[in-house]
């Protein structure tokens, strides 16, 4: 975490309660000084080991749960396994009487997919390890923001969602406001309110919202700009066959391709791909090119190309 990030954590966590009431469940630990403090004051906070079925993710949490997978998790669980439990605490804050779980997972979706994945999966010992706090939404945003914004496992489309929502909800609209409380500049938060803001026709065009990067909005806004209705019956026509592929029905067209599509229909430029047995020709413009395996017998691609030429270049 940065200096700056460790600033904000600290903005977030100042003057909170902390439990006073003792808890036969829970195991006390002091907590580290932050190093940009000159108190040498320490603070006692109160861990509880619980179910993780007593949890349940906060509505406005920045990270997609249900895109949460054995697969993608699968770095925590087996450090949980290794280390036998689960070392850092997530943030979470009482649900009153009535909502159905006990907690409200602010931080710690990850470890919340990987404790319960564990227990489901013949390792009921574990549990998963909750710090309570008492947090407004605002406050809520932006702490998990701060434990979020440098991890590669969020993808640029979730958190450029959560902000988007957060500046209605904490904000009201104002950009300039929200980008102080956050301490970012007004340009790198616009790039992400763009992104958030993308037609969803587009969204779907990528295989999935995990692949789409704030990179990605940069180039779309220029083809968007020249002619939004031809990218987006693109993009339809793309979203159509991602959706096919999420349904086992043929495979994802990968991102470049993707912006290649999207690109020529923006612009113009035509892309045209063809297979035979032994080449690849993919054509754009006055260009063409051609591709064909390594391990291609030479007499089997002098064959190829002499049908190539003879169907490209015919001879009266």
């Amino acid at each position: 975490m940065s200096k700056r990030h460790d600033a904000i954590f600290q903005d977030v966590l100042k003057g909170l309660a902390e439990p006073t009431s003792p808890d036969r469940g829970a195991a006390r630990f002091l907590k580290r000084q932050n190093a940009l403090s000159e108190s040498v004051q320490r603070e006692e906070k109160v861990l509880r080991w619980v179910d993780p079925a007593s949890c349940a993710m906060w509505e406005r949490h920045n990270r997609a749960y249900d895109l949460l997978t054995e697969n993608n998790c699968g770095d925590l669980i087996d450090s949980l396994k290794a280390q036998g439990r689960q070392e850092f605490p997530a943030i979470v804050r009482r649900l009153p009487p009535g909502r159905g779980a006990e907690y409200e997972v602010i931080c710690g979706a990850r470890r919340h997919f990987a404790v319960s994945w564990l227990r489901a999966n013949n390792y009921p010992q574990f549990f998963y390890l909750i710090e309570i706090r008492d947090l407004t939404d605002e406050e809520a945003f932006r702490l998990a923001d701060i434990e979020n914004r440098d991890r590669a496992d969020l993808s640029d489309y979730e958190r450029a969602c959560d902000y988007l929502q957060a500046l209605e909800f904490y904000y009201g609209g104002k950009q300039k406001a929200m980008a102080a409380r956050l301490e970012v500049s007004e340009a790198w938060l616009s790039r992400y309110l763009y992104l958030a803001r993308l037609p969803e026709m587009l969204v779907q065009a990528w295989p999935q919202i995990t692949d789409l990067r704030e990179l990605h909005a940069r180039r779309l806004r220029a083809m968007l700009a020249h002619a939004e209705d031809q990218v987006l019956i693109e993009a339809a026509a793309i979203a159509t066959e991602q959706e096919a592929a999420r349904n086992g029905r043929g495979a994802f067209i990968p991102v470049p391709k993707v912006l290649a599509r999207l690109k020529a229909a923006a612009f113009g430029s035509k892309l045209v791909e063809t297979e035979t047995a032994e080449l690849a020709i993919r054509r754009r413009g006055n260009r063409i090119r051609l591709e064909f395996s390594d391990d291609l017998p030479e007499p089997r691609l002098r064959a190829a190309l002499e049908a190539f030429l003879a169907q490209e270049f015919p001879r009266d």
